[in-house]
């Protein structure tokens, strides 16, 4: 027969527990102190954040973890706890998609932490600008759904952009609609990101089939419009709803269940390889028979598999396109390297936008 411990025992032991955890806790934040000395000292003032290192502790938090927590649990934990040890280092500001309340700070902080200094820009251009300009280290821009596919002007601004990609992180996305009514007949108007409206137009012509769908810049945006507009409603996540006060009437309103969107970290910094990476390449070549086989043969070639190809005109021909294109591994890898000399032979441009760890969380 199991022994039933009891109540008050137990909550000492967890008292204790916790004690020795905060004081672990305070020494790991005080050996990320003198990290960040040894890295001044050696010359390496201007960026402490490593998201190649971040994604090989987080991968191996969850090889180690012996449950009950979840790994993505446990590894939640830990990116918070890196979050704020990198905080006491170099504090990060990170540019996102705003304004507050939008799925793309949501991103932000399920691949920074909490700890990061988050700034909202409002527009994907803006982001750009920002990490371009040294006003941030870093930007979190959308690079595609799994419902309506790529980000075009993510893809665009890439072409001209010395930025890299740094980092990934997907994100669900639950699409809730929120108004201060108190029931659906009394909206006039629905408010969103034209990618929201897209992905829950099933519903809106099931359930509003007449009440006019209106874009704007962000789903937060259409949060603040609702809080404040008779008869406006909007299409947000549940932290815009928090944000500006508006009760949401209906949850998960996305017409795909597992609608994901993928974002991308933007800097002015290279990763190392960690064994499980992703490389994203701009690829151009002269339109001929047999041009786009000529670049994926390389590819296939050499064993590297492909996890995306999207094209997209140049803008600099009439029916001149560039390829945007994903692949599994990292540019230093051998394999790649001899698979993209090869292909250079072959097209007009190739431009590696990075190599980057594959999302942890």
């Amino acid at each position: 027969m199991t022994k039933i411990i009891p109540l008050p025992e137990l909550r000492q032991k967890i008292d204790a527990l916790d004690k020795q955890v905060l004081e672990l806790i305070n020494q790991r934040a005080v050996l990320a102190e003198e990290v960040a000395k040894t890295k001044i000292a050696s010359g390496e003032a201007l960026n402490f954040y490593r998201p190649d290192r971040e994604a090989m502790v987080l991968s191996r938090i969850k090889d180690l973890n012996p449950g009950p927590l979840s790994d993505d649990t446990a590894a939640r934990f830990f990116r918070e706890l890196m979050s704020a040890c990198l905080a006491l280092e170099k504090p990060q500001k990170v540019a996102f998609l705003g304004p507050e309340g939008t799925f793309t700070q949501q991103a932000t902080f399920k691949h920074f932490g909490h700890a990061v200094q988050a700034e909202p820009v409002t527009t994907i251009e803006g982001i750009f600008q920002a990490v371009e300009d040294g006003h941030c280290q870093f930007g979190v821009v959308p690079i595609e759904n799994s419902t309506e596919g790529v980000i075009t002007h993510t893809v665009d601004r890439f072409v001209l952009s010395p930025l890299q990609i740094c980092g990934e992180v997907e994100v669900r996305i639950q699409h809730n609609l929120m108004a201060n009514v108190s029931d659906l007949s009394e909206i006039t108007e629905v408010f969103s990101h034209r990618q929201s409206l897209a992905q829950c137009r099933q519903w809106l012509e099931k359930k509003l089939p007449n009440v006019t769908c209106t874009e704007v810049n962000s789903n937060a945006e259409a949060a603040k419009i609702a809080a404040s507009t008779q008869g406006a409603a909007a299409i947000a996540g549940e932290i815009a709803a928090d944000i500006y006060n508006v009760a949401i009437l209906e949850r998960s309103i996305e017409d795909e269940s597992n609608n994901t969107t993928r974002f991308v970290i933007v800097g002015q910094l290279s990763t190392d390889a960690t064994g499980n990476d992703k490389t994203s390449l701009l690829i151009s070549a002269k339109n001929h028979a047999g041009a786009l086989f000529g670049i994926l043969e390389p590819f296939a070639k050499h064993g590297i598999s492909m996890s995306k190809i999207e094209s997209r005109p140049s803008r600099q021909g009439l029916w001149d396109y560039f390829f945007f294109i994903d692949i599994n591994g990292h540019h230093t890898d051998s394999n790649i390297t001899a698979a993209l000399e090869e292909l250079g032979a072959s097209v007009t441009m190739i431009k590696i936008l990075g190599s980057y760890p594959r999302a942890v969380l």
